[in-house]
C-alpha cells in the first residue's frame, strides 16, 4: 500500500483535531477542507476572521464544518485561562504582560491550544519561518521525557522501500547524548510509517575497523542508547554498507542483529545526514518525505513556505498518525 493511503487508513476517523496558524492562507485552506472531507482531520483555522472568510469568498471555498478562531475574539475569561497557563508553563521566566503578547502571534496561540488538550497538534510554516513554528512548542510543549532536543528526519521511499534518515533538518553537531536521543526518536517515527525499526548508528568505522573521537562517539552513542531502551533493535558503530548489505555485514559485523537488515540509519551530525538523504533523493531515487519533527511531547508540524496544498495535505496526515501513534503509546 502507498504510505499515504496506509496513513490515512490509519487516521480515518480517529477525530484528532489538528489547528492551522495560517487560515488566511489559500494553500492551508484548500488542505483543510480536502482533510475533513476525507474525515482525516477536524481542522481549526487560526487567523483574523473577516480575512479567513474573505479569502474563503474570494476562492471559492466552502469552509462549512472547519472551526474558525480569530485570537482577537477568544472569550475572556478563556483568554486569562491560557495566558495563566502559559505563564505557569514556563515557571517564572515569562510574566503575564509578556504571555498577553505572546498569545497575539498565532504559532503561540496554536501552541497552547495543543497544550491546552483543546487540538492535537498543529501544523504551520507555510507563511512562517521554522523558528515562529518550532520555538512556541519548544518553550510550551517541550521534549518527550528522556529527550533534551527535537529532530528532523525524512522518510525515504522508493516503490515498496521505505526507510529513516536522522537527523538530516535540527542539530547541526551531535554529542553521543544527542545522538543517542535521535536513535530512540527516530525509531518511534519507524514506527509510526509501519516499520519496524532496526537502527544503525552510523560512523565511518564499522566494529573498531578506525580510531578517532568520532568513532568514540558514535560507539558511546550506542551504547547510552541500548541503555535507554535495551528492547530496540539497534547496533553501532556501523558503516553504511555493512548496515545495508547483508553480504558486507556477514564480513564486517557478523554477530550483529542489526548489520545488513536496517532500516533506521542515524547519521553522526547534521552534515552527513543532509548529505545523505539527498543523495539517496537525487542519485537513487527515493522520495523524500519530511522533515518529520521528533521528539516533542504532542507533534508539531513545520511546512515549507514553498509548499502546495497537496505539501499541506500530505503533512496534515503524518501529523495526524503521530497523533494516532502516541494514543497508542
Amino acid at each position: 500500500m502507498e504510505l499515504f493511503e496506509q496513513l490515512a487508513t490509519k487516521v480515518r476517523d480517529q477525530k484528532q483535531i489538528l489547528v492551522f496558524p495560517e487560515g488566511e492562507d489559500i494553500r492551508i485552506q484548500g488542505a483543510a477542507i480536502r482533510l475533513l472531507a476525507d474525515h482525516l482531520v477536524q481542522p481549526i483555522l487560526l487567523g483574523n476572521r473577516k480575512e479567513i472568510e474573505s479569502v474563503a469568498e474570494a476562492e471559492g471555498n466552502d469552509l462549512t464544518g472547519i472551526e474558525i478562531m480569530d485570537p482577537i475574539e477568544y472569550p475572556k475569561a478563556d483568554h486569562e485561562k491560557m495566558v495563566n497557563a502559559l505563564v505557569e508553563r514556563r515557571n517564572g521566566k515569562t510574566d503575564a504582560a509578556t504571555a498577553t503578547k505572546w498569545l497575539k502571534d498565532v504559532n503561540y496561540f496554536g501552541t497552547m491550544l495543543v497544550y491546552l488538550h483543546k487540538a492535537d497538534g498543529m501544523v504551520s510554516g507555510a507563511t512562517h519561518p521554522t523558528g515562529d513554528t518550532v520555538r512556541p512548542a519548544l518553550q510550551i510543549i517541550k521534549t518527550i521525557p528522556g529527550s533534551k532536543r527535537i529532530s528532523g528526519s525524512f522518510v525515504m521511499q522508493r516503490g515498496d522501500e521505505r526507510y529513516i534518515f536522522a537527523d538530516a533538518a535540527i542539530n547541526i553537531d551531535l554529542d553521543a547524548q544527542t545522538m543517542a536521543e535521535i536513535a530512540i526518536q527516530s525509531a518511534r517515527t519507524a514506527q509510526v510509517f509501519g516499520i519496524d525499526p532496526k537502527v544503525a548508528m552510523l560512523s565511518f568505522s564499522t566494529k573498531g575497523s578506525a580510531a578517532a573521537p568520532q568513532v568514540n562517539k558514535v560507539v558511546e552513542a550506542t551504547e547510552i542508547a541500548q541503555a535507554m531502551d535495551p528492547q530496540l533493535a539497534l547496533d553501532g558503530e556501523l558503516q553504511f554498507d555493512a548496515a545495508f548489505v547483508e553480504s558486507v555485514a556477514a564480513s564486517k559485523a557478523p554477530d550483529s542483529k542489526v548489520a545488513g537488515h536496517a532500516n533506521v540509519f542515524v547519521f553522526p551530525d547534521l552534515q552527513s545526514g543532509n548529505i545523505g538523504y539527498k543523495i539517496a533523493q537525487r542519485l537513487g531515487g527515493f522520495e523524500a518525505v519530511g522533515p518529520i519533527l521528533q521528539g516533542l511531547a504532542a507533534p508539531v508540524s513545520d511546512l515549507s513556505r514553498g509548499a502546495n496544498e497537496e505539501d499541506v495535505y500530505k503533512t496534515a496526515i503524518i501529523t495526524a498518525a503521530q497523533v494516532v501513534e502516541n494514543r497508542v503509546n
